[in-house]
C-alpha cells in the first residue's frame, strides 16, 4: 500500500493558503481518480483507492501543519507502511510557481510539516514539491505562506493542480521523473510549429523515412 499525504491546515480559514496546496492536490487527485469518501481516521481525513495499480490510502492530517507527522505515522503504523511508500505533497517556498520537483529523502529546509514527519518517521520517504514561489525576505515567509493565492496566482496554480492530478498514476508506478516531466509540458506547452510552405515534403511522408 502507498501513503499518499497532502499536507495543510484543516478549517475554512487554511483553505485557499499557498501553504494548504497540498491538501488541494491529493483532494484532486482522489477525485479524479474515483476514490472512496473522505472519512476520519488517524487523525486525519483518508480516502482509498488506487494510482497505477497501487492500492493508495490518501491521507490529509488534521493536526494542523506543524504536528503532521503525528497523524502520518499513526497511518504507517497500523497498515506496516515503510517510509519509501510514503509520498508527501507539499508547499516549496524555493521552486517557483508552477513547478514541481521530486525529492527522497533530504532535510526539511524549515518546513514545519516535514520537519514533523521525520521527527515520527524520519526522513527517507518521498517528497513532491509544489512551487509556491518565494516572498523575497526570510521575515515575510510566515505571513506568505498563510496567505491566500492572489487572482494573478490563481490560474497558474490550479493548472498546477490540475497536471499533477492527471498524470497521479505515475505516483502509485513511482515513476517519478515522468511525473515532473508531463507536469512540466502540460504547464509550458511547446509553441505550434509553422506550417508547411506550398509544395514541401512533411516530415511524416514517405519522402523522408
Amino acid at each position: 500500500m502507498l501513503l499518499l499525504v497532502g499536507l495543510g491546515n484543516p478549517g475554512l480559514k487554511y483553505a485557499a493558503n499557498r501553504h494548504n496546496i497540498g491538501f488541494v492536490t491529493v483532494e484532486a487527485i482522489a477525485r479524479r481518480h474515483g476514490f472512496g469518501a473522505w472519512r476520519r481516521k488517524f487523525q486525519s481525513e483518508v480516502a482509498e483507492g488506487s494510482l497505477g495499480g497501487t492500492k493508495v490510502l490518501a491521507l490529509k492530517p488534521q493536526t494542523y501543519m506543524n504536528d503532521s507527522g503525528r497523524a502520518i505515522g499513526e497511518a504507517a503504523r497500523f497498515f506496516h507502511i515503510a517510509p519509501d511508500n510514503i509520498v508527501v505533497l507539499h508547499d516549496e517556498l524555493d521552486l517557483p510557481l508552477g513547478k514541481v520537483r521530486v525529492k527522497t529523502g533530504g532535510g526539511h529546509a524549515g518546513h514545519n510539516g516535514l520537519r514533523s514527519i521525520e521527527a515520527h518517521i524520519g526522513p527517507a520517504f518521498h517528497r513532491i514539491r509544489l512551487g509556491i514561489g518565494h516572498p523575497g525576505e526570510k521575515a515575510l515567509v510566515h505571513h506568505y505562506v498563510l496567505d491566500d493565492f492572489t487572482k494573478a496566482e490563481l490560474a497558474l496554480a490550479d493548472d498546477l493542480v490540475h497536471a499533477m492530478a492527471a498524470e497521479a498514476d505515475l505516483i502509485g508506478r513511482a515513476d517519478f521523473a515522468t511525473l515532473q516531466n508531463r507536469v512540466h509540458l502540460a504547464l509550458n506547452p511547446a509553441p505550434p510549429r509553422a506550417a508547411a510552405k506550398s509544395g514541401e515534403i512533411p516530415a511524416t511522408s514517405k519522402g523522408r523515412q
